[in-house]
């Protein structure tokens, strides 16, 4: 028999603001929480309604050794680089970023005709062996996320991962990672296989869920939950529906050096990555 996943830790993300003064929501991103969430760094959502809470964006900085998945609900947001690359993430699409061994770039949001911006961006540890890989886009449309309906209703858009079959678009990442947006109607209960061994946790974002067997906890919008080790997940919506992001990843069991947009293995790996900023090296 498989073994069901429990809850390990459930809280409600934060508000916060970075970049040029985005307000958004932090539902985890610090060096003290890496080990829990290894190979995972960073989620943020960044959803808001006014005009005023995202336009001034990210300007300008560097990363290096993690890749930025960013996911756009509704709205566009402009990005550039240090290497000459430029577009738009619109509504549904994925940017799967690869920093490796270094990229400067901006990410500026821009809203719809409504003034809403509905995201999220996502930070996935590199391992030692890839850190200073050359840097790297997946530019993922809407169109190209596979949508899998069950006979329950319950639909899922499967960016990375397999779902009854069907395969996300983004393959080939070292942490085996699975990312998938879940949406259980009313009255309807899913299950989801995971692999024993890799990090899994849930995003709630729209409605009122229950998760695993015994506890059967309740989250509703904003609220984390990351999950015990085992080979399946049990996920309800009782009175009304509810939409999540799911993730989960292979961790990597390695140690973390981490300052603002760069992750490395060791304090000196760090220190010479904001020195190659300053002085002019850090692009390779």
């Amino acid at each position: 028999m498989n073994k069901s996943r429990l809850i390990n830790k459930i809280w409600q993300s934060k508000p916060t603001t970075e970049g040029a003064g985005v307000h958004l929501r932090r539902a985890f991103g610090s060096e003290r929480e890496a080990e829990l969430f290894d190979p995972f760094l960073l989620l943020d959502d960044f959803r808001s309604y006014e005009r005023d809470h995202y336009i001034k964006g990210f300007p300008w900085h560097p990363h290096r050794g993690i890749e930025t998945i960013t996911y756009v609900l509704t709205g566009d947001v402009e990005h550039g680089d240090s290497l000459g690359n430029s577009g738009v993430i619109g509504t549904g699409d994925v940017q799967w970023m690869t920093a490796g061994s270094g990229i400067i770039h901006q990410e500026m949001p821009k809203g719809d005709s409504n003034s809403h911006m509905e995201g999220f961006q996502l930070w996935a540890n590199l391992p030692a062996s890839q850190k200073m890989m050359p840097p790297r886009y997946r530019d993922i449309t809407s169109q190209q996320i596979p949508e899998v309906t069950l006979d329950n209703g319950v639909l899922i858009k499967v960016i990375c991962g397999t779902v009854a079959g069907t395969s996300g678009p983004v393959t080939d990442i070292v942490i085996e990672p699975e990312y998938l947006d879940i949406s259980v109607p009313r009255g309807s209960v899913y299950v989801h296989p995971t692999t024993a061994g890799h990090t899994v946790f849930a995003y709630v974002f729209s409605g009122k869920g229950f998760f695993c067997e015994e506890s059967a906890t309740e989250a509703d919008d904003n609220s984390l939950l990351l999950f015990t080790d085992g080979e399946t997940l049990r996920i309800e919506a009782k009175d009304e529906a509810v939409r999540l992001l799911l993730v989960s990843g292979k961790p990597l069991h390695e140690p973390v050096a981490w300052y603002g947009p760069i992750v490395m293995n060791t304090q000196s790996e760090l220190k010479t990555a904001f020195e190659e900023y300053e002085n002019g090296t850090f692009i390779k």
